[in-house]
């Protein structure tokens, strides 16, 4: 694009530089404090595809849920006051999940700026603990820099949200435009590449040497581009490896070296494998409580090495004995030739018999009069090709779909981690629709989860979004009465929960709904729903009392799971 100098409004070069930084989906509401951007959008309509939410939240996960199903930068857009503080819980599960996000907000003109004028909130001050940076731009001359620098910022090293705060005279503003091409150079902000030859040295030994080791591969994996090197090294070297939520599918689900998730409800074999391993390879991620238990019993006999691209990740949870600030791709890359080609048949054998222990237990295996949310998950995997993309919610059905869904390819799973977002599926399914309109998504939300954001049914029939909903209904939030049946002597105390009828719903909306309670019902739906091009929303109604096992206690130590009952040890 000519490069040429123009007097423009601030409310033009923020579309221009989106333009020039190849967004080509926004998603936002209007408001009095944004109105000069908004009026400048009709010059860039052609352009760039603007997605009316129907609430600023549903705008900030459906940024983010583009941003994770394209690898670009999402972008959400909100006036001042309660429309910007209703992209913070969006802001902060982008944070926490590492995903790469610039908000832009409207704010109240700068001669009036502090005096609690009307729709006035001091939004850089209240985002800074859930983003990586945050602007308030005073000046029209320093706009086009700030936005370079915010999508800089948002797509390398560890990436993450960015917030915009432009106030209205500011976008009102005329100055002279020439696009800046200069490279950015931000003081103290230099992300690093490479592991030193001496950390290259190190990593070998302790792999080499290994009797036990395990990989644990996070997010990181998916992000840096490292999945093929990272197969490439466990099938040199014979070394299993278990996923935390967020990685779920950064390993082929049926790869004979892949033990599943860890953690809190990951497969009881992968947390008996990081209990009795010789060695831990942390490989993106960042052991989050959820992942470890308790601190003090975690992986007692293991050397540790961890690699990530955010140093503050580094001895920050787990203590280890070589720590890599790098790119995950370009560490492993290095390492690779070095690793010795070995086979761990010991090592594999007594993880062998801990899953098959496991296999025993399964839900699956048991016979059952109601309908179980596990068994909708697998006849979804089932019934679904490889290249479906999943976004979930948060909770029971969260877990299952972790346990229950096959994920071979990578970039098929959207969800939740770090903050646990209820109310972030559905929409953010929404948003990763604009990325590929002919791909297959799939929503799987809880009845709570759903409820908060189901307004966006609205934003998902206006703009035909390819999205399937399947609301896993057992009339409870459900993780959280999972909880109280275990740990307040079930009392059920505001978890059980009432739905509206999601029939009249889907017909009040425009769209096909179909409701299943009998396992025999599930195929037949999902081929019925599959045919139909835009939303579809399925409720299978399950088993209230359902159970997501195994569990490790809040605090426990990491072994000490609770299981479901062996069948041998089922009284007849």
């Amino acid at each position: 694009m000519a490069n040429s100098k123009r007097m423009l409004k601030g409310a033009e070069i923020v579309w221009e530089c989106l333009v020039r930084e190849g967004v080509e989906t926004v998603f936002g509401y209007p408001g009095g404090a944004i109105l000069p951007v908004y009026d400048a959008l009709a010059n860039y309509s052609d352009r760039i595809h603007h997605v009316l939410v129907r609430h600023e939240q549903g705008a900030a996960h459906m940024a983010d849920g583009y941003s994770r199903a394209s690898g670009k930068v999402g972008v959400a857009m909100a006036t001042s006051g309660p429309g910007a503080v209703n992209l913070i819980t969006g802001m902060a599960t982008a944070m926490m999940d590492s995903s790469p996000m610039v908000c832009i907000t409207g704010q109240v003109p700068t001669n009036v700026l502090g005096s609690d004028a009307f729709q006035e909130t001091d939004i850089t001050g209240a985002t800074l603990p859930v983003t990586k940076h945050s602007y308030l731009v005073m000046e029209v001359d320093s706009l086009a820099n700030v936005i370079r620098e915010a999508f800089y910022i948002a797509r390398t090293g560890r990436p993450g949200p960015v917030l915009i705060d432009i106030p209205k005279d500011v976008q009102n503003d005329v100055t002279e435009f020439e696009y800046p091409t200069d490279p950015i150079d931000l003081p103290g902000y230099h992300p690093p590449e490479k592991a030193t030859d001496e950390e290259v040295a190190a990593v070998l030994e302790l792999i080499n040497g290994a009797d036990r080791p395990l990989v644990l591969s996070g997010h990181g994996v998916l992000m840096s581009g490292a999945r093929d090197a990272l197969i490439a090294i466990i099938e040199k070297a014979d070394i299993p490896v278990t996923t935390t939520l967020l990685g779920n599918d950064s390993l082929p689900h049926s790869h004979p070296l892949n033990l599943g998730m860890m953690g809190m409800h990951g497969n009881a074999s992968a947390n008996h494998a990081i209990q009795g391993a010789d060695l831990i390879i942390a490989c993106g991620m960042r052991f989050d409580d959820r992942v470890t238990g308790k601190l003090k019993t975690y992986s007692p006999n293991s050397r540790k090495i961890h690699i990530d691209i955010d140093a503050s990740e580094l001895n920050k949870n787990v203590r280890v004995d070589v720590a890599i600030n790098a790119d995950l791709a370009t560490v492993l890359a290095q390492i690779k030739p070095g690793v010795k080609q070995r086979k761990r048949a010991e090592w594999l054998k007594t993880i062998q018999a801990w899953q098959e222990d496991a296999t025993q237990r399964d839900v699956l295996q048991l016979e059952s009069e109601t309908l179980l949310g596990a068994q909708v998950i697998r006849s979804i995997c089932e019934n679904i090709p490889d290249d479906a993309l999943i976004v979930t919610d948060v909770g029971q059905h969260q877990m299952l779909e972790a346990q229950y869904y096959s994920h071979e390819q990578p970039h098929t799973l959207i969800t939740s981690g770090g903050l646990g977002t209820m109310g972030f599926g559905f929409p953010a399914a929404i948003g990763a629709s604009f990325h590929r309109a002919d791909r297959e998504i799939w929503a799987i939300v809880g009845d709570g989860g759903f409820q908060m954001t189901l307004q966006e049914l609205g934003t998902a029939v206006q703009e035909q979004a390819n999205v399937k909903i399947a609301i896993i209904n057992n009339g409870y939030l459900g993780m959280v009465r999972q909880w109280q049946q275990m740990f307040y002597n079930a009392h059920y105390a505001e978890t059980p929960i009432s739905s509206p009828d999601y029939m009249k719903l889907a017909e009040a909306y425009g769209v096909p709904g179909y409701r299943v309670d009998r396992r025999e019902d599930i195929e037949p739906t999902l081929k019925g729903a599959r045919r139909h091009k835009g939303p579809v929303l399925i409720e299978f109604v399950v088993e209230q009392h359902e159970m997501v096992y195994p569990m490790v206690p809040a605090g426990a130590d990491l072994h000490k799971m609770i299981r479901r009952p062996h069948p041998e040890e089922t009284s007849v």
